[in-house]
């Protein structure tokens, strides 16, 4: 299982390299999202800084969730899904290695950009390494997630709505707590209780959203 899940985790990597485009994209919604909330709210610097993690936040749910339906598509159209699993391969491995590959093209690009433009938006420097944190502990949840909902939207007109539709509602404590870390900073309060729950909030994830996502591809392959 281990040998399964490294083969398709660097099968999708060298996929996504060759689809530099759609692999990128995200990150460069998140960039353009974020440094236009300026010219939305205006130029204070209290402002900005009272609003910036949320403001990050939010836009790296939104470019996670952008990429999220290329996740199966491409096997699906190509015939590669149906092949894998009718080849008696586990399932619940396809789906956990495509989680991986997708916040590893994805989600951990916005981890690594976000002190950057957490900075555009005058933030303290000492929050940016809270920020970082959470998002580190709370995109990979984007990303099992985000599988769950590709899953279940396969093959369906309108799959990218529907998408947003079943995934941001899960998301929202996700969003809450890792904006929650760098606000008890800010109050002079330790992070630590909205980290546990980051963590938590992953395992549970990591645990059961393969299982739903293996459950989800069978259902729509058939």
């Amino acid at each position: 299982m281990r040998s399964l899940f490294l083969a398709l985790y660097k099968r999708d990597l060298k996929l996504a390299m060759r689809r530099r485009i759609e692999a990128f994209l995200p990150i460069v919604f998140f960039a353009v999202a974020v440094s236009l909330f300026p010219l939305g709210v205006g130029p204070e610097r209290e402002t900005l800084r009272q609003i910036a993690p949320g403001i990050v936040w939010v836009c790296a749910l939104l470019a996670a969730m952008l990429s999220v339906t290329h996740v199966y598509a491409g096997d699906f159209a190509d015939g590669s899904l149906e092949q894998m699993l009718l080849s008696g391969h586990g399932a619940v491995v396809i789906a956990a290695a495509k989680s991986a590959a997708h916040w590893t093209v994805t989600g951990l690009p916005l981890v690594i950009s976000a002190p950057i433009f957490g900075l555009l938006l005058d933030m303290d420097r000492a929050l940016l390494k809270v920020l970082t944190i959470s998002l580190l502990l709370g995109t990979p949840v984007l990303s099992l997630l985000g599988s769950v909902g590709a899953a279940l939207a396969l093959g369906l007109r309108s799959a990218g709505v529907l998408i947003f539709l079943l995934v941001l509602p899960l998301s929202i404590p996700a969003l809450i707590f890792g904006t929650g870390a760098v606000e008890a900073v800010e109050a002079g309060q330790s992070p630590g209780g909205h980290y546990s729950i980051l963590g938590a909030l992953l395992i549970f994830t990591a645990l059961t959203a393969p299982p739903a996502t293996a459950a989800a591809l069978r259902i729509s392959m058939q």
